[in-house]
């Protein structure tokens, strides 16, 4: 491993390694300050509660030091594509940025939302692969526009928690909400199940599919771990038998960059598309998971995220163990 931008990037092995690392540092088993005497520079271009907190307390407990960029607020702004005239909003190029980094730092966490203007353009992950591109230093993705790893590795560490190494009947639902929102944390949610051979459902209204490509990999993914993928279309019917339920909402591709037109025909589904009682009645008492911030009554009923079969404090928590787990295999 030479950066961590998604979980695909890796062997199940050595995602199984990092999982019990993980396992390790919250039993207080490992104890070494892995980063003592190194920095980590963590670049958020998007606000952050949980990514933010757990990697400067993981960097800390590491041995080592965060130092937080906020380009456009703490530092500049900056210009990501190739061969611009820069005589607009942006101050800096990301090769001069990078590089200058390179020299202060261990390692480069970046957090980079979707705009939700050019899926063509944003499914490559323009800022997320500049850094890449420029930098000899490990990158660790900590949000982009299609991929979100830490989170799910975080999630598969609380379904191995709960549930030791065996396979789940697990269920990825979409969920209504007032704005179309990225896609990220479905996208690799569901690519992380496939990798560690669980037979995984994907429930969402028709029009919001997942990439198509990206679901062609979650497929072969499954397939080479002993896993499963169904698409199902009915909400209620998604949730039978199921062990986890993992509930989020995301945008359509077929009104991607019109966030208007999304949010007047996604109404339809509100009150329909939520994570409610009777739902998960209709499981093998599942957990119930969501990677947060979450608005209560509308992803998700009170009556579930409260109850006790409701495991997201413990995924929040475990995003401190997983990236400390990643980063004592990155940095050296």
């Amino acid at each position: 491993m030479q950066n961590f931008l998604k979980t695909s990037d890796s062997s199940r092995a050595e995602l199984e390694e990092i999982i019990e690392a993980a396992i390790k540092f919250k039993k207080g088993e490992i104890v070494e300050k892995i980063l003592n005497g190194k920095s980590v520079a963590l670049v958020f271009f998007n606000p952050s509660l949980r990514t933010r907190a757990s990697m400067q307390v993981g960097i800390y407990e590491l041995g080592g030091n965060a130092v937080i960029l906020e380009p456009g607020g703490t530092s500049w702004t900056l210009e990501h594509r190739e061969n611009v005239m820069m005589d607009s909003d942006k101050t800096e190029h990301l090769k001069e940025f990078v590089r200058v980094l390179e020299r202060y730092f261990s390692a480069i966490g970046v957090r980079t939302f979707a705009e939700l203007k050019d899926w063509n353009l944003e499914r490559t992950d323009p800022i997320l692969t500049a850094f890449q591109k420029y930098s000899s230093k490990p990158v660790i993705n900590l949000e982009s526009a299609m991929h979100h790893p830490c989170q799910a590795m975080a999630d598969m560490m609380t379904i191995r928690e709960k549930f030791g190494k065996t396979k789940k009947k697990i269920l990825l639902t979409w969920a209504w909400h007032p704005k179309p929102l990225p896609m990220a944390v479905p996208n690799s949610f569901a690519l992380a199940a496939a990798q560690f051979g669980h037979d995984l459902r994907i429930a969402f209204p028709k029009g919001y599919e997942l990439d198509a490509e990206l679901m062609a990999e979650i497929e072969t993914q499954a397939k080479e771990n002993s896993g499963s993928v169904e698409i199902v279309n009915r909400v209620d019917e998604a949730f039978d038998e199921r062990e986890v339920v993992y509930a989020k909402s995301w945008g359509s591709f077929q009104h991607y960059g019109n966030a208007n037109r999304d949010i007047r025909e996604r109404e339809i589904y509100r009150n329909k598309w939520i994570v409610d009682e009777a739902k998960m009645q209709r499981t093998n008492d599942a957990i119930f998971m969501h990677c947060l911030p979450v608005r209560r009554n509308v992803i998700v009923t009170d009556t579930v995220i409260d109850s006790a079969n409701s495991v997201v404090i413990d995924e929040a928590e475990n995003r401190l163990h997983v990236q400390k787990a990643i980063m004592a295999r990155l940095i050296k």
